[in-house]
């Protein structure tokens, strides 16, 4: 176990990197011949314990990786998918791509944001969702697209909205 507290920024709280963590990590790293091309797959491990990387994580992860907190910060916020404040149990990404937009995603966003009562980047007072936009989920051929979590709904129109947020309670 790492406990990791940043002298250099006292606002951030010590972390604890657990043993399967720095183990999940390890592993990535070896599959690499420079470590530091395990980031994302680094911050992916510590996103799929917490939900999203808190601030403590990245001096223990940088030093795993053998890279400087700030390059592994840039990484971290550079990335969509990486998440660097908590977010929702269930995290809707609205695809805003030209595809998209030329197939009415504003009408899809509007709908989620109705039913949900939060605009982008917010979350649920229940935190069970936060929506976000993004530039491409890559399946221009079946817009507009969503992506809630791991599952990418298709053709979405503003009539489905409602049942496919049930499936996320």
């Amino acid at each position: 176990m790492i406990i990791c507290t940043d002298s250099n920024r006292p606002n951030v709280e010590p972390y604890v990197l657990a043993d399967e963590d720095r183990a999940e990590i390890e592993h990535h790293i070896h599959h690499y011949d420079d470590a530091r091309a395990a980031s994302i797959d680094a911050l992916k491990v510590i996103q799929r314990r917490h939900g999203w990387v808190p601030d403590g994580a990245i001096q223990p992860v940088a030093d795993l990786l053998g890279i400087s907190a700030p390059d592994l910060e840039g990484v971290a916020t550079f990335y969509s998918l990486i998440f660097r404040r908590p977010v929702g149990r269930n995290v809707i990404k609205v695809c805003d791509s030209i595809a998209c937009h030329l197939n009415d995603y504003e009408v899809v966003q509007g709908e989620i944001m109705n039913k949900l009562g939060v605009g982008l980047g917010q979350t649920t007072e229940d935190n069970r969702y936060t929506l976000l936009p993004i530039c491409c989920l890559g399946a221009c051929d079946k817009a507009p697209v969503i992506m809630i979590n791991d599952d990418t709904h298709f053709n979405v129109s503003p009539e489905q909205v409602p049942s496919i947020l049930e499936k996320y309670l």
